[in-house]
């Protein structure tokens, strides 16, 4: 449930003010219209992920749940990873990067900590 609103809440920020999001996240603004689009894709993703977890939040101990539990777990991985990338290997840091990373890092132990947990 919790992996659904903070989800779902990204995803539509996103699509309404993706180049806000970016700056808060990264300190650079998206420019280009190709870019607001793709911050715009990016959204409707989260939102599905968030529609997802939602969904899933009352049916835990299906093979289904598992695998987007997994799912989870390699997209807050990767978040982490981009988001660290970007500010060592471009400078790029904006006021809430340090807590979106903090935020994906938690998610994908409490992701690890669920997928080791025995089925009940």
């Amino acid at each position: 449930m919790v992996s659904a609103v903070i989800e779902l809440g990204a995803g539509l920020a996103l699509l309404a003010f993706p180049s806000a999001v970016v700056k808060l996240l990264l300190g650079s603004p998206l420019d280009a219209p190709a870019a607001i689009a793709l911050g715009r894709l990016t959204g409707a993703a989260l939102l599905a992920l968030g529609v997802a977890c939602w969904l899933a939040s009352s049916d835990t101990k299906s093979r289904a749940a598992r695998g987007l539990v997994v799912a989870m777990l390699v997209y807050n991985v990767g978040a982490v990873v981009v988001l660290v990338a970007a500010f060592f290997g471009s400078h790029l840091v904006g006021i809430a990067l340090w807590v979106a990373v903090m935020l994906h890092a938690v998610m994908a132990s409490w992701c690890v900590t669920s997928i080791k947990s025995p089925k009940g």
